[in-house]
């Protein structure tokens, strides 16, 4: 039996239907933006492989750290240890992070540190002796699979199966042009209840709602207003940290910091998970006390593995060089070039850009949420070009890995441009 065919046997897919859909890809090992199928056909990773992989495929830097690592200290207990990797990251994020960012909280993924922040919060004012477990939300937010990660999300067809098991949010409605006094209004009444104790988003883009994107500058009174009103804010920077925007953190446009940063993804380069979650000096010394029913009773058994701490140093070093800035600034501007070449086309109804982020959305009659009739006809037909690009519905988007070539950019915007003229 085939790869494949034993795959098909045993294994359960995410966000995949168990009948009805193409045979997975086979990829037998990936280099730099290519991923190499058994039969050696090479896929342009314009997706990041969700977004986590930020310098290529087997970078030769986090793949030699990765192996130092295992061979001098695979895996321990968190709890009463600790050891060289986690600390030296600890102390490169806080660098590089807001400076009101105080302590580091390792867990496992993006999921889990969303999660992390939201119990952060709550006992933050339970230890205060405040009930104040009520949350904020932006209405279309994806924050993750976990129960807490899913409450503060989108209640949508997602979501459904578990409506009943989810704590209540207040949502406000996604910022535009057009709508910014109504939610201003809306927060500012929010705010006024005693129980809200977080103001929780995605700062500027909306990843898994369509790359939707909004203002920097009321984001930022946003956050005014909360801290006016003694209500924290958590950032939410799994999909947007480590330069996506433009910047390091989205949350660097913001004239106003927020008090929690989750981080994911992009931390390791994407070569193993781990998660973080940071905060303020104010939030962490609601725990410091002897009281061990006062401490902060979570964690993971692979908290802040050894082995993905060295990948997560070894990419830090290599987001910090200036090839690395140079490398981003060019996606955007080659994105900045595409996007105004195609905006005018017929069947495009909008095209937009933020740092190395570049989304298309289609005109389409039909649906146009993630469940769109459409989204099977642009996976296949990218996947036959060799580009790997993973619709929103009726909306796709590059987001590649920033050693990615100008060459190989225009691949990608060739197969697009060639998508346009079939369906003009």
């Amino acid at each position: 039996m085939s790869w494949v065919g034993r795959d098909k046997k045993s294994v359960w897919h995410p966000f995949t239907p168990l009948k009805g859909v193409d045979d997975p890809i086979m990829i037998k090992r990936a280099e730099g933006v290519y991923l190499i199928t058994e039969d050696d056909r090479k896929i342009i990773d314009a997706i990041s492989s969700w977004w986590v992989n930020v310098h290529g495929h087997s970078h030769p830097e986090i793949t030699k750290a990765i192996a130092q690592q295992a061979s001098e200290l695979e895996h321990i207990i968190f709890a009463g240890f600790t050891h060289q990797p986690a600390i030296t990251l600890a102390e490169n994020l806080l660098s590089i992070l807001p400076s009101n960012q105080h302590k580091i909280f390792y867990s496992d993924n993006g999921s889990t540190s969303v999660e992390v922040a939201l119990k952060m919060v709550i006992q933050y004012w339970y230890n205060k002796g405040e009930q104040k477990s009520k949350f904020i939300a932006i209405d279309g937010a994806y924050h993750g699979d976990t129960f807490g990660s899913m409450s503060v999300g989108e209640r949508g067809d997602f979501t459904r199966p578990f409506f009943n098991h989810l704590f209540d949010v207040e949502f406000i409605e996604f910022p535009t042009p057009s709508n910014l006094d109504k939610i201003k209004n809306q927060f500012l009444d929010l705010l006024k209840s005693e129980n809200i104790g977080a103001f929780i988003f995605e700062p500027l883009v909306q990843g898994a709602a369509g790359m939707r994107m909004y203002d920097a500058t009321f984001l930022a009174e946003l956050i005014s207003l909360a801290h006016n009103h003694g209500v924290l804010c958590i950032a939410d920077e799994v999909m947007t940290g480590f330069g996506r925007t433009g910047k390091l953190f989205a949350s660097d446009y913001l004239a106003n910091t927020p008090d929690i940063f989750c981080l994911s993804k992009g931390l390791t380069g994407g070569a193993l998970p781990l998660g973080v979650t940071s905060c303020t000096k104010e939030i962490e010394d609601a725990f410091q006390t002897t009281d061990l029913k006062k401490a902060f009773l979570h964690g993971h058994s692979y908290t802040a593995n050894p082995m993905a701490c060295a990948a997560a140093n070894a990419s830090f070093e290599l987001l910090q060089k200036l090839d690395c800035k140079k490398s981003i600034e060019l996606i955007n501007r080659c994105h900045m070039k595409f996007a105004k070449s195609i905006k005018s086309q017929p069947i495009v109804k909008d095209v937009r850009v933020l740092g190395t982020i570049l989304a298309l959305e289609f005109k389409s009659a039909n649906d146009t949420s993630y469940f769109s009739e459409m989204r099977n006809q642009l996976y296949p037909f990218f996947i036959s070009r060799n580009v790997l690009l993973r619709p929103l519905g009726n909306l796709i988007y590059i987001l590649p890995p920033y050693i990615i070539t100008e060459a190989q950019l225009n691949e990608v915007y060739s197969a697009i441009e060639e998508f346009l003229i079939e369906r003009a």
